[in-house]
């Protein structure tokens, strides 16, 4: 391997199911309110955090937070587990030729870089038949702070794979500013896609070194992880 795409799921590979209903069920459930769940921002941050705002929002307090997320992510599991049957989610256009293309490279990692809970992750990334190729990364569940989350995730695919990776050799893909702040966070190189929340006019005043409207032309897609 010679570089590493470490992609974000949400609005960038996938689209669709029931997360947000999910998430609200488990906060009432655990919490007895979602806070402002309807009308708040989830873009580009982690599940915790989402999670922290809107309790917070809702007048409880940080130590009562604390004690009562872990409960929060066992119920929202829960939720996903059943209702992603009957509201499924699915790959965004060309996502799966992209990630195909660059799985034939043999010289391309790659992982990701997600704000979901780590067993949220993966149970959207199944029911959209994506899960086959991202699987290493950062989550999460490793940290609420999106900012904490490159360095975990090329860690991991540096003990996965064998082999190091400078900040040069790894790109962040992402649909919102926040996925673009995180990788110059870190030194890496970024890619915008507008498929997401944030138009594509949006993203171009964002410090992104590539703004994509979506991953339907793969060899632009290749083009612009392979740079």
């Amino acid at each position: 391997m010679r570089q590493l795409a470490l992609f974000d799921i949400d609005g960038t590979v996938l689209s669709g199911g029931p997360a947000k209903k999910a998430f609200s069920v488990a906060l009432v459930d655990v919490f007895g309110t979602a806070g402002p769940i309807q009308e708040w921002e989830f873009s580009g941050k982690t599940d915790p955090q989402i999670a922290r705002e809107l309790l917070a929002e809702a007048g409880i307090e940080q130590g009562q937070i604390d004690g009562g997320l872990p409960e929060v992510w066992e119920r929202y599991l829960s939720e996903m587990k059943t209702r992603l049957p009957s509201c499924p989610t699915w790959p965004l256009p060309g996502v799966k030729e992209l990630l195909l293309q660059l799985e034939a490279t043999q010289t391309v990692g790659l992982g990701l870089l997600t704000g979901n809970v780590v067993e949220g992750a993966r149970l959207k990334l199944e029911s959209a038949g994506l899960a086959p190729w991202l699987s290493i990364g950062a989550f999460g569940s490793d940290h609420e702070d999106r900012n904490e989350l490159p360095s975990i995730a090329i860690r991991r695919a540096e003990e996965h794979w064998g082999v190091r990776f400078s900040s040069d050799e790894v790109v962040v893909v992402g649909d919102t500013p926040r996925d673009v702040d995180c990788g110059r966070t870190h030194g890496t190189r970024t890619v915008a896609v507008a498929t997401g929340r944030f138009g594509f006019d949006a993203l171009c005043e964002t410090d992104a070194d590539i703004v994509l409207e979506s991953f339907e032309e793969t060899d632009c897609a290749l083009a612009a992880i392979l740079s």
